[in-house]
């Protein structure tokens, strides 16, 4: 797929990158088995409450996440690309069966009405996994947007809680 080797844009990317504790194949099951996702993807006192995934090119990725005042906000996607233990690409451009979403029907407490495309890869470090997210936008103004929604601390926190969460015990 073209966006697998496209550079990072600044005007339209939003890029997020950590060393983590964890082996690459643990955050794949975190980010793959529903059962995982409703534990740790919303950045606490938010929650997700479902979670349904296909994990094949076409296949759905939908999170039900609920506010701390008890509303839910669908968010629906579609993978495009899934190389075991790491990368993974959705968007919510698309939905399942690559079918175009209508972006005018999003909902969402500030989640805006912007489409984007979702990058996560993972590589083995020494440390446990380099983990890089990047979020690639149509245009300046759903990046801003996701930016000042504040993409960089809700998904460190996702990821801290990600890790927390899967931890061996």
């Amino acid at each position: 797929m073209a966006h697998a080797t496209q550079q990072v844009d600044p005007k339209l990317d939003l890029v997020f990158e950590r060393i983590v504790n964890l082996s690459p194949e643990r955050i794949w099951q975190a980010w793959t088995e529903p059962k995982h996702i409703v534990h740790w993807f919303t950045p606490a006192p938010w929650k997700t409450i479902d979670c349904e995934i296909d994990l094949r090119p076409g296949g759905i990725f939908s999170t039900m996440m609920q506010s701390p005042e008890g509303q839910n906000f669908p968010n629906v996607g579609c993978f495009l690309e899934l190389l075991k233990n790491r990368k993974l690409v959705w968007t919510n451009a698309l939905e399942p069966g690559f079918r175009p979403a209508n972006l005018a029907t999003f909902e969402g407490a500030d989640c805006g009405k912007f489409a984007f495309t979702a990058e996560v890869s993972l590589a083995p470090h020494v440390d446990g996994t380099r983990y890089r997210a990047r979020a690639m936008h149509q245009d300046e103004n759903g990046r801003k947007q996701h930016q000042q929604m504040g993409f960089e601390e809700g998904w460190g926190k996702a990821l801290e809680q990600l890790v927390a969460y899967m931890q061996p015990r």
